[in-house]
């Protein structure tokens, strides 16, 4: 059974830059294998209640300004799975959206992981107000599906604040203290199952509020790990622009 995944998505520019995180997505499918579909709940879909896209194709959303223009001549045309939506919908409860694409949280990994683009991809939203304990529910709702094949992956950031980042390049700057206790943290707690500690890491991690201003980037670690059976591996660990920490993690 496959296992379900969270991948630290970093800049729009990762297919760009030469770092580790970078050769780690790359060889991401030589660890896991090839999934007949993927779900992938993205922190840049945010809605106030949960949403799954079942466009024909998806679209390639460029969901960000100011970057260089060869980002925005990158597509990602998966094709969609309105079967797998109809079922995910059945499971959690979500609308459908039939129009929508992928952003950049889901094409950015996929592309350097599965770049045929030729697997199905349907992508779920988060709820950042709602918090971990929802999200984890969220996952376990989706759980059954790796049984058939299915890659249930979050895509988000380990630590995400954007005013912390040392902007002269991917691979500049030194990571400052605050990153690397609350990563500490989180991974001591997701590699014990410690369920109680996880869905109040807002209060109980160290530096939670500098690492994670915003929730909505942390969500998708919460629907992996509810999707996974009962053990953890941190699959990958680097930092870019300085403290934007590229973790990853399998779970079952």
């Amino acid at each position: 059974m496959l296992p379900s995944i969270f991948v630290s998505h970093g800049a729009p520019t990762l297919p760009f830059d030469d770092c580790p995180a970078r050769d780690f997505l790359r060889g991401l499918a030589a660890q896991i294998g090839r999934p007949r579909a993927i779900v992938i709940a993205s922190a840049h879909w945010d809605t106030p209640a949960a949403m799954v896209n079942a466009p024909l194709i998806n679209a390639t959303i460029h969901d960000f300004h100011g970057f260089p223009a060869p980002l925005y001549d990158l597509r990602y045309p998966a094709p969609g799975d309105a079967e797998l939506a109809g079922e995910i919908a059945a499971l959690t409860g979500a609308k459908i959206d039939r129009a929508r694409g992928l952003d950049h949280g889901a094409w950015v990994p996929l592309m350097l992981a599965y770049p045929s683009a030729d697997i199905p991809v349907v992508q779920l939203s988060v709820q950042g107000h709602q918090g971990a304990a929802h999200h984890i529910a969220l996952g376990r709702a989706l759980s059954k599906l790796r049984a058939d094949n299915v890659l249930v992956m979050g895509s988000g950031g380990f630590v995400h604040n954007l005013r912390q980042l040392d902007r002269a390049g991917a691979n500049a700057g030194t990571e400052p203290q605050w990153s690397k206790a609350f990563c500490a943290w989180m991974d001591e707690k997701l590699k014990a199952r410690d369920e109680k500690a996880l869905t109040d890491w807002a209060r109980l991690a160290p530096h939670a509020a500098t690492a994670q201003p915003t929730p909505e980037h942390f969500m998708p670690l919460f629907v992996a790990y509810g999707a996974g059976g009962d053990s953890t591996r941190r699959l990958h660990s680097s930092v870019t622009y300085g403290s934007l920490r590229m973790d990853a993690y399998a779970f079952g």
